[in-house]
């Protein structure tokens, strides 16, 4: 007779690797469905005023607020979910791999000591070679996400604008013009981005949980330390990442001749220059209030989410004598 026993073995020998991956990019899904909006309205502010100095340009968006507005005002309230598909798309590869490699190495004792302190230079190797391997797998539904988040009405339009009626229409089309190599443009500009987002994440988010358990505050209250592990993880996020967002995304949705070459920036030293040449060091910057609007969210109910499946997770799965 198969009992629980039997059955709750069986699951765990074949399933604690896939689970890791698979908490991670549901925890990311669940939290990108609610922060989407303020990814257009990032993604607008960081194409507003593209390679033009300040004063040389239209603006449309003058603040988050403000762009949330003007975005329901010309384009209507369902425009604040542009990109909504290919982003879940994304949260599920990106997070998935990133999560789901720091977890696993975590299970297997990889990346903290005996006493569960983490083990710095250990972490940060598997927190960015998860981010990186998360972001590579995700780039072409990031390329397309930002092409449909950059798409307006053309009396608010910043940046490129791409014209794709949806995410498996864009695909098809790109695929159809540069085949694989123009869904992967602009993987390796991503890289950096990656890197940086995925260790200050998960080290705010590690260090502030291991602060807060070691002194014992909100003792025997495990949502309660996650969500302001997850706070500090948010803020470490929005700082450290915003330059290296801006750049990706001005990468990603530049038009390409026929070749599939960018037309504006030729290579990622090549875009860092031009900004800097015509905008200014603060132009890195741009969009920084609705980054962290959206990454103090994103961070707080993705980690959250993370730290309770994975609890949830080892519960269901430990065996009582």
């Amino acid at each position: 007779m198969t009992s629980p026993v039997f059955v709750s073995r069986f699951l765990r020998s074949i399933l604690p690797a896939e689970m890791e991956f698979a908490i991670g990019g549901a925890a990311a899904m669940g939290a990108g469905f609610f922060t989407n909006p303020l990814e257009v309205l990032k993604t607008r502010m960081q194409l507003q005023g593209e390679l033009k100095a300040k004063g040389q340009h239209a603006v449309h968006y003058k603040n988050v607020i403000h762009a949330g507005y003007v975005v329901a005002k010309n384009d209507g309230i369902l425009a604040l979910q542009k990109g909504l598909v290919p982003a879940l798309w994304v949260q599920l590869f990106l997070n998935g791999m990133r999560l789901g490699t720091y977890q696993f190495a975590n299970n297997r004792g990889m990346v903290k000591d005996v006493h569960g302190n983490v083990i710095f230079y250990k972490s940060v190797l598997v927190a960015g070679v998860g981010g990186t391997l998360g972001q590579l797998s995700c780039s072409p539904f990031f390329l397309i996400k930002t092409h449909l988040q950059a798409q307006a009405t053309a009396s608010i339009a910043v940046g490129h604008q791409h014209h794709h009626d949806g995410l498996w229409q864009a695909l098809k089309t790109i695929y159809g013009q540069h085949g694989i190599r123009g869904l992967f443009r602009g993987a390796a500009a991503s890289i950096p981005r990656a890197a940086v987002g995925s260790v200050s994440q998960l080290m705010g988010f590690e260090y502030a949980k291991q602060y807060l358990l070691e002194y014992q505050y909100f003792r025997d209250k495990k949502l309660l330390t996650a969500f302001c592990g997850s706070m500090v993880g948010g803020v470490a996020i929005s700082v450290a990442m915003t330059p290296f967002d801006l750049i990706m995304t001005r990468l990603y949705n530049q038009p390409t001749d026929a070749k599939g070459k960018g037309k504006l920036y030729s290579s990622y030293m090549d875009c860092v220059l031009k900004i800097y040449r015509s905008e200014g060091s603060a132009a890195f910057y741009k969009g920084v209030g609705p980054m962290y609007l959206r990454l103090g969210p994103h961070t707080v109910l993705c980690l959250v989410f993370w730290d309770q499946l994975n609890a949830l997770h080892a519960n269901f799965f430990t065996l009582k004598n």
